[in-house]
């Protein structure tokens, strides 16, 4: 009903904790709608808690809501351990032993013209944000990362496929002990564009690859360079600060062979080690950076 008012909102109050299985909230919405997170939200508690009737792909999804805002100081729990414990994960296992068959495991999904995630805290063991193709006027701000891999755009152009992201701002953001900081990742042989977007006002705090543009995104090691990318243009970094991991240089630009990166713009940049140690300097291919005001020391 929250969808039919112009402004309307979804409320999840605070102190209340509710319990929530596979749901889908689908638009049209009138403009403004703000889905407020006070409290908490939580799915059934791992697998074998999940109802058989629902999907296990996806826990909450947005669908065709256009301007939704997701804000609040509650918590959505994914509740995740016991999917990650699961013997079919990588990861798990004696000597990274695996189970045949899938396993798959229910996530948070958009599906949106215009999204907003104003003061809002993840801690999820994967990617912070996700934003995949087709989302464009996406404002992220006052967001705190913890441990995972950062805030990701992509990865974009799999199998080939055509995926377009434009117009993104991250800004007045804090990424704590995670293995990435902001990233764009692309697949070789992808088309598409990526462009028009800003990472501005981000503190890291140890984090082992603070800035990444890879355009080489791969999962095994049989990937082939192509003669295809997703482009990726008009990318700004600016006032962005804290200490970062020695195991990797604090920036890596690693741009496609046919289809390099162009227009991008550093200004304002201080990443020091967390530890005091010298590391390697940053890592560029391939990328085009007219602008380049940085500080990466000890």
């Amino acid at each position: 009903m929250a969808c039919l008012y112009e402004s309307g909102v979804l409320l999840v109050p605070f102190s209340y904790s509710f319990m929530i299985q596979s749901t889908i909230f689908t638009g049209p919405c009138q403009s403004g709608f703000v889905f407020q997170v006070d409290g908490i939200l939580m799915p059934p508690d791992g697998p074998d808690l999940w109802p058989d009737s629902n999907s296990k792909n996806q826990w909450l999804i947005f669908y065709r809501i256009n301007e939704i805002s997701l804000q609040g100081g509650g918590l959505i729990d994914g509740r995740g351990k016991k999917w990650w414990d699961l013997p079919c994960n990588p990861h798990k296992g004696a000597n990274r032993t695996t189970l045949s068959g899938p396993c798959d495991s229910p996530i948070v999904s958009e599906s949106l013209c215009l999204i907003s995630l104003p003061d809002s805290h993840s801690n999820s063991g994967d990617d912070c944000v996700s934003i995949g193709s087709g989302y464009y006027d996406v404002d992220i701000r006052n967001l705190t990362c913890g441990s995972g891999h950062g805030i990701s755009i992509g990865s974009l152009g799999n199998h080939n496929t055509r995926a377009c992201v434009s117009n993104v701002m991250v800004r007045d953001t804090v990424i704590k002990q995670s293995d990435n900081g902001v990233r764009i990742k692309t697949w070789q042989g992808g088309h598409g564009a990526v462009s028009g977007i800003m990472f501005s006002n981000v503190h890291m705090e140890n984090v082992r690859n603070p800035i990444m543009i890879d355009q080489f995104y791969c999962l095994s090691k049989d990937c082939s360079n192509q003669t295809t990318a997703v482009f990726v243009s008009d990318i700004i970094y600016t006032n962005i600060k804290g200490t970062y991991d020695i195991r990797a240089p604090p920036m890596r630009f690693a741009c496609s062979d046919s289809v390099p990166s162009t227009n991008i713009t550093l200004s304002d940049i201080e990443l020091l080690s967390a530890i005091g140690e010298m590391v390697l300097d940053p890592f560029c291919w391939n990328a085009h950076v007219p602008v380049w005001h940085s500080l990466f020391s000890t």
